[in-house]
Order: C-alpha cells, then sequence, then structure tokens
C-alpha cells in the first residue's frame, strides 16, 4: 500500500521526467565498458530483481501487485557493472543509469533476488554494444510506458522493458511478449526454472 507521503514524493519528482525526449546523456563512464569488456568470457548475465521499498516501487507495486518490481541487468558476477532504467538520483536524471546493489536496497526492509542467465560472448557483446550506443544517444525514463505498454521513442523505456529488449536483442529471451508489458517478475514466473540460475539473496537479515 502506497503512503500519501510516497505519493506526494512521486509527484514531486515528476518534473524530472520525460516522456518525448532524450535527457539522459553519457551516465557510463570508460571504465564501466573496460570492466564489462573484461566479463564477456565469464559465460552469464545477471539478473537482479530489487524490493527497494521507495515510493516509486510502491506506487509500481499498486498495479504489478508483486514485492519485486525494479530488474537491472550486470554482466560480472560481482555486479560492478549493475545498471538499468530507473528514476534517477539526486546527481543524475531519469534513464539509463549505473547502479549499485548496497543503493539498491539500503532502505528498512529492501531486498534482492540475484539470477544467473548463460550467455556466450557474442551474447554479451551484442548487449554491451547496445547499452553504449543508448548511453551515447541519451534516454529517458517511460513513465506513460509503465500504465500504456508504450513508448514514444525507442530509447525511452522502464527497467524490465529494458532488460527484456536487451535480452531479446541478443536472442536471450525465453518468452514473447511485447517489451512494454513485461513487468520484473515476468522473467522469473515465465521461466520455470529452465534458464535462471538462482546465485544469491540479500537484505537487512544478511548485512555484515
Amino acid at each position: 500500500m502506497i503512503t500519501s507521503k510516497q505519493l506526494f514524493e512521486v509527484l514531486c519528482d515528476l518534473p524530472r521526467h520525460s516522456i518525448f525526449h532524450y535527457i539522459n546523456r553519457a551516465r557510463l563512464s570508460e571504465h564501466y565498458f573496460a570492466l564489462a569488456a573484461q566479463s564477456l568470457d565469464d559465460g552469464y548475465l545477471y539478473l537482479v530483481f530489487t524490493c527497494s521499498k521507495s515510493a516509486a516501487s510502491a506506487l509500481i507495486g499498486q498495479f504489478t501487485r508483486r514485492r519485486y518490481n525494479h530488474v537491472s541487468l550486470a554482466f560480472d558476477p560481482e555486479l560492478n557493472t549493475l545498471l538499468s532504467y530507473n528514476g534517477g538520483f539526486p546527481s543524475a536524471l531519469p534513464g539509463l543509469n549505473p547502479e549499485t546493489l548496497h543503493c539498491l536496497i539500503s532502505q528498512p526492509g529492501a531486498s534482492a533476488m540475484v539470477y544467473r542467465l548463460p550467455a556466450s560472448r557474442w551474447e554479451k557483446r551484442r548487449i554491451l554494444e547496445l547499452v553504449r550506443e543508448i548511453d551515447w544517444e541519451g534516454s529517458a525514463y517511460n513513465l506513460v510506458g509503465l500504465f500504456c505498454g508504450r513508448s514514444l521513442r525507442p530509447n525511452i523505456m522502464f527497467c524490465s522493458q529494458f532488460v527484456y529488449t536487451m535480452l531479446s536483442s541478443a536472442g536471450l529471451a525465453w518468452f514473447a511478449k511485447r517489451a512494454g508489458r513485461v513487468r520484473p517478475m515476468d522473467f522469473l514466473e515465465r521461466d520455470g526454472s529452465r534458464y535462471l540460475e538462482f546465485v544469491g539473496w540479500y537484505g537487512e537479515e544478511h548485512a555484515g
């Protein structure tokens, strides 16, 4: 249940968003791409599902009826290349941004589940090239698409739309659904333990 305080927080954040124009550019450093390139032969991509306890997560949860309402993608097992589409942080605009597991689960009661997906060097490189392309062209967070499932421009996406689009581009998506209709838990609920392998769970109980 979203509180009035959380709803107010979401409404106050709306002016930072754009559904028509790319407002977030060059958020990923060359160091990021170097780290990702070093992990191309790792054999896996990593999907992180988060219950962040943020106001935005609470709002999205009203529609998905799921606990975990954010999904991110990483190229390395240490998750140093974690990224996704999000509402941005104080120093970043909404769109494609690097993330850290620490920040995602920093609020009380937050938690994350990490899974890995087998992926070849070519498949990981294909996705990394597309990530670089989006970062260079620019992006924005798809607020409208959360409710209608549509994007007004290709690089305007939300988290699960982004992850599904990346996996599909490399032939790694294991279910057919319009990207704008994919929700974070679809990756697990439509898997049947055939593709994703559980890696670990992170939350308050695991601190220290």
